[in-house]
């Protein structure tokens, strides 16, 4: 379900003092980075990801990191961009 947005301004709150888990830079997308932020999702829910090359790129691995791992985009700002995901088992982060 996605996020209205009183739920994204708390999120983003929420991560304004996190540091990225995972950086995404020359090789791009690969099945191990994927794996990554996958088990970044799973033990913190809400994660910075810093996105390491042009605009355009980093927009599309925004989009396809969201896309392939299940996540919200909550923001990018610069290279950095910020997910959650609710973990079904033992979720720790409240949206709102």
């Amino acid at each position: 379900m996605p996020l209205v947005a009183s739920q994204k301004k708390r999120l983003r709150a929420l991560a304004h003092h996190l540091k990225p888990l995972v950086i995404v830079a020359d090789k791009g997308l690969s099945e191990t980075v994927l794996a990554e932020i996958e088990r970044a999702l799973n033990d913190h829910e809400l994660i910075k990801v810093k996105l390491r090359s042009e605009r355009d790129v980093r927009k599309a691995w925004a989009v396809e990191i969201a896309a392939q791992c299940k996540a919200e985009l909550v923001q990018t700002i610069g290279q950095v961009a910020c997910y959650y995901r609710k973990n079904p088992d033992k979720p720790t982060v409240n949206p709102g």
